[in-house]
C-alpha cells in the first residue's frame, strides 16, 4: 500500500471530506493533526510549496493538493491507480 499523509485540523468541512473519500477507498492513511500556528502546519506548508490551508494530501510522498484536488483526481479516474500497491 502507498503512504498516505494528510495534514488537517479540528472542525474542517475540508478535512472531513477528503478522509471520508479515503477511508470509502479502503486505504489506509496517516492524518496528522496541523492546527494554524503548529509546527506541523509549517511543515505542512514547506512540503506542499507554501499552501498554508487544510488538507494537504501526499501519496508516497508526493502533493496531491487539497480536498478540491483530491476530488478532481477521483472524478478524473486518477486517484485508484496512486492508492494500488
Amino acid at each position: 500500500m502507498p503512504t498516505i499523509e494528510i495534514y488537517t485540523q479540528p472542525w474542517c468541512p475540508y478535512c472531513a471530506r477528503a478522509i471520508h473519500l479515503l477511508t470509502s477507498k479502503g486505504v489506509e492513511f496517516h492524518e496528522i493533526n496541523a492546527p494554524h500556528g503548529s509546527h506541523e502546519r509549517e511543515e505542512s506548508a514547506r512540503r506542499s510549496g507554501g499552501r498554508t490551508s487544510v488538507p494537504q494530501i501526499f501519496i508516497d510522498g508526493r502533493h496531491i493538493g487539497g480536498c478540491d484536488d483530491l476530488l478532481a483526481l477521483d472524478r478524473a479516474g486518477k486517484l485508484d491507480p496512486l492508492l494500488q500497491p
